[in-house]
């Protein structure tokens, strides 16, 4: 009864006899928050991640300036914290980062790392290698050989130099092996994307040979633990033997058990469900207990768990997007931790030493440049995209660092060894987008067609048919001159759902009525042609990656292009599609080259309904008695994207983009602010004849190149028969009070410095914040921009005679009403009058779209001290939306109008 009686004695003195609380009181009772408690280790840890988490995104936020990754970041981190740089500062390693506390962090920082690789195995597509099998297979096969050879030669000096003689040699030779040929597949992503080089043939030979060369760097690494923890030979065989059965199984019967499941669950569909995710789950640690008691380590069967994970319906991204940011948070920056605790660059302290680091370096870059850039070279590339090959499988990343701490932790690295490979693994992957920058410049590189990979190039075949399908078709399309003044080739910008019915209400709208069809002799699809544009911002997770790399496929199942391509068919439209995935700063310049490389003619970019805004509103004063109290709305409030960085609010931010557009796009832009709430779009009351106002369009002419343009657009909207407008032209009159004082200021200057003082305040822009940029008004552009404005509304407002116009444009104008009013005070007339005609629109049961010029170049009035007035009576908007929009639209907005607003800027106002 001894086994019974001990326990009971030891409860009944533990009931009976109450001890003293340990550190109940904390640091009221004095004690010093960093003490290690083995009973209670999560205060420490807790410091710990603190540290190591604050770190590292301190670090990550000035690499990412330079395009760095993060696993640069996080390395050094590790080694900042190690030491050898804060572990030199007395008490810090005592007091952080005890010894005792190492197997606690090491505990958590392995579970993340089985996480992680069970990420990249989820990353793992085998259909990409297969599509390019020809070509990866030979970049990948010589991108493994040779610098394998290279390390294993150097490995013969460095294991008499450096390395315990009780370690195996041969051991020695196949870490070094592995960690001189292996790849970083997950950083090489990262930096495919961020260079926007994904669709290219560069970027998909790249990739597939990155997959391959992962896969066989981890089975060599299997090898290598499976010769170390065999001894004998024999025994290695059966450690392999058995790894290969537990590989077998997990990639046939429980790899199909796993698809029917997330088919029978409805995974595949709408998403992982919780059952499928518990299964997920079980597997991967289970996976991973069995490859690290069979004698394997533990990170090989996580990696296992992620390649047997389905594909279909985005399962994989759904998967990832739920494990992600936990482990890129907290696990990993705490892995790379425990490895600059283990690194000590200050062991790199003579001649011998640097030397062979040296050596490691030079060697380990020239083996897989070289072998990777001739095989390319080899298979047909050009020496400039061989070496963007060779430089891209250079990289090493964190999968190294992975390899060295499975060597280090198993004996056969040395610390000062370690050390040495930790330094090439960060050099080398440091180096690798600053060369890739420099090798392949955005001018030289090849595309891809949306479907599949075309290889023609690099036999001698026409470069042409290698870059995107819809490339050559705008090219054929431009040779044909359009009605004028209609546009047929648009740019959509898509980012949300909430785009869509505003967009494809435009693009119908766009499109040539039926009786310039049958004259021009063609079909609907060959006048208008639409590139819809889907934007996908590139943040730092990695399912982001997943989807950057699989856009080949995502560009036909993503809904909101699917949605757009279904709309163009019912209207005989061709749509053609795009996708890029990009980081934030990116976004605007991918619009600008799909535009350029599609001739589109007009970029109509969306933007989400505004929203009241609370916070950034300008100090209001007092409104006159009885006046309503309008708290201004910031259109850009519920934006295009989240901020990435503190202190800068979602007006900010979208306008940075809206402006960056403006100002790098090569055709005309159409900003199209929809303020209809959803829910309430008006019944448009029709006759036997389908006829009937859908829209009526509102547009205030001041003159100026932005205004030519919208006369244009409301002129081709109007040859639809459901569309009707209302067209005025605005002249400034001074009051006697204001015409004196202007005289006043105006005196002692010509006319054209005059007007050049007073456009001056319509052109500025931010600093920090991209804008188109224009030179100074003169009087010769200014009286070229009068004449013209005079020309353009003389054509359409009071036409001498119809024989110069088409019957189209002739029917068109019949719908359109002609006004020129005098006041001196425009902006305030601008909104009656819109007013009034949104009571009119109402009652007719149609919808009123107001369309404005910029008016940022060759403004012919200055609106600032109006639009300043307005704003102190109804209550400000951020500055730099106004500026986005221009002040007519801004005064839309100021007065909190609902009605929709086009803001369209003229392509020549984007130059110089």
């Amino acid at each position: 009864m001894r086994e019974l009686s001990g326990p009971l004695i030891h409860l009944a003195k533990a009931t009976l006899f109450k001890r003293e609380a340990q550190g109940q009181g904390g640091l009221l009772n004095g004690q010093d928050p960093t003490a290690f408690n083995t009973q209670d280790p999560l205060r420490l840890w807790i410091i710990q991640i603190g540290v190591i988490v604050l770190t590292s995104q301190l670090l990550s936020l000035g690499l990412r300036k330079i395009r760095q990754p993060r696993v640069i970041a996080e390395v050094i981190t590790g080694i900042l914290l190690g030491p050898t740089a804060f572990g030199r500062i007395p008490g810090f390693q005592q007091h952080i980062f005890p010894s005792e506390s190492i197997p606690y962090l090491s505990l958590v920082a392995n579970i993340g790392l089985c996480l992680f690789l069970f990420l990249v195995g989820l990353e793992i597509d085998a259909a990409v290698i297969k599509r390019n099998a020809r070509l990866s297979a030979t970049v990948a096969l010589a991108g493994m050989s040779l610098p394998f050879g290279l390390g294993a030669a150097l490995s013969v000096p460095l294991y008499h130099t450096f390395i315990d003689q009780s370690v195996k040699f041969t051991n020695f030779m196949l870490f070094t092996g592995v960690a001189y040929s292996i790849t970083a597949f997950p950083v090489l992503c990262r930096i495919l994307t961020e260079l926007k080089l994904l669709d290219t043939t560069v970027g998909i030979v790249v990739l597939s040979a990155g997959i391959g060369n992962d896969i066989v760097g981890w089975t060599l690494l299997a090898l290598s633990v499976a010769l170390v923890n065999g001894g004998a030979g024999i025994m290695a065989l059966y450690i392999l033997l058995t790894c290969f059965g537990w590989t077998l199984l997990l990639l046939f019967p429980v790899r199909y058990v796993l698809r029917y499941l997330a088919h029978r669950t409805g995974s595949i569909k709408n998403g992982p469900t919780m059952f499928f995710m518990t299964v997920t789950i079980i597997i991967l640690f289970g996976s991973a207990f069995m490859t690290d008691i069979i004698g394997v380590h533990a990170i090989f069967g996580a990696f296992l768990a992620g390649v047997i994970v389905p594909r279909e319906g985005g399962l994989a991204i759904a998967l990832t997007e739920k494990l992600e940011d936990m482990v890129s948070i907290i696990f990993l920056p705490l892995y790379f931790t425990l490895s600059g605790l283990s690194t000590n660059l200050g062991l790199l302290d003579n001649g011998i030493t640097w030397a062979y680091t040296v050596a490691i370096c030079a060697l380990s870059y020239s083996g897989k440049f070289g072998g990777c850039t001739v095989a390319a070279r080899f298979s047909g590339f050009s020496w400039r995209e061989a070496s963007t090959i060779g430089s891209l499988m250079s990289c090493k990343g964190l999968v190294e660092l992975i390899v060295l701490n499975v060597g280090l932790n198993a004996g056969i690295l040395s610390q000062r060894v370690f050390s040495m490979f930790v330094l090439e693994a960060l050099l080398l992957t440091f180096m690798t987008t600053p060369a890739v920058v420099l090798l392949y410049p955005p001018k030289m590189r090849v595309r891809v067609s949306p479907t599949g990979a075309s290889f023609n190039n690099i036999s001698g075949g026409d470069r042409e048919r290698a870059k995107p399908i819809s490339e050559s078709r705008s090219r054929d399309s431009s040779r044909r001159k359009p009605l004028e003044p209609w546009k047929t080739r648009f740019t959509v910008v898509l980012d949300k759902p909430e785009h869509l019915p505003g967009m494809m209400a435009l693009a119908q709208f766009m499109q040539p009525p039926p009786q310039v069809l049958a004259k021009e002799n063609t079909d609907t699809s060959s006048d208008v042609c639409i590139e819809a544009l889907r934007l996908i911002e590139l943040s730092d997770r990695t399912s982001a990656v997943m989807k950057s790399s699989a856009w080949d496929s995502l560009i036909y199942t993503d809904p909101m292009l699917c949605i757009f391509r279904a709309f163009g068919e019912l209207n005989g439209m061709a749509v053609s599609t795009s996708l890029a995935i990009v980081s934030y700063d990116d976004l605007a310049s991918s619009v600008a080259e799909v535009t350029g490389r599609n001739g589109a003619q007009l970029v109509l970019l969306p933007w989400l309904p505004p929203h009241h805004d609370t916070n950034e509103t300008a100090s209001p004063t007092p409104s006159a008695p009885g006046t309503p109290r309008v708290q201004a709305a910031s259109p850009f409030e519920s934006m295009f994207r989240t901020a990435p960085n503190p202190g800068h609010s979602a007006s900010t931010l979208h306008s940075h983009f809206v402006r960056s557009v403006f100002a790098q796009s090569v055709a005309d832009v159409a900003l199209y602010v929809d303020q209809s709430i959803p829910g309430e779009m008006p019944k448009v009351t029709t006759g036997a004849s389908g006829t009937g106002d859908r829209w009526h369009l509102f547009l205030p002419f001041f003159g100026g190149p932005d205004d030519r343009l919208a006369l244009e657009f409301v002129v081709q909207l109007c040859a639809h028969p459901r569309v009707s407008a209302t067209v005025v032209r605005f002249s400034r009159v001074d009051l006697p009070e204001l015409q004196q004082s202007s005289t006043i200021k105006t005196s002692g200057m010509s006319q054209g410095e005059a007007y050049a003082q007073q456009n001056s305040l319509t052109i500025q822009s931010t600093s920090g914040i991209p804008d188109t940029v224009y030179g100074h008004a003169t009087t010769q552009t200014r009286l070229q921009s009068e004449t013209a404005d005079n020309i353009v509304w003389q054509r359409y407002a009071a036409p001498s005679g119809t024989e110069s116009l088409d019957s189209v444009v002739i029917a068109a104008l019949a719908r359109i009403e002609w006004h020129e009013v005098e006041t001196h005070s425009p902006l305030r007339a601008v909104v009656d009058r819109a007013a009034a005609l949104e009571d009119g629109t109402s009652k007719r049961r149609s919808r009123l779209l107001a369309v404005a010029g910029r008016s940022r170049r060759l403004a012919a009035e200055n609106h600032h001290v109006e639009l300043k007035g307005l704003m102190d009576e109804h209550g400000g908007i951020a500055t730099e939306v106004k500026k986005t929009v221009g002040d007519v639209a801004a005064a839309f907005i100021v007065t909190g109008s609902k009605t929709s607003i086009v803001v369209l800027q003229a392509a020549d106002a984007g130059v110089d």
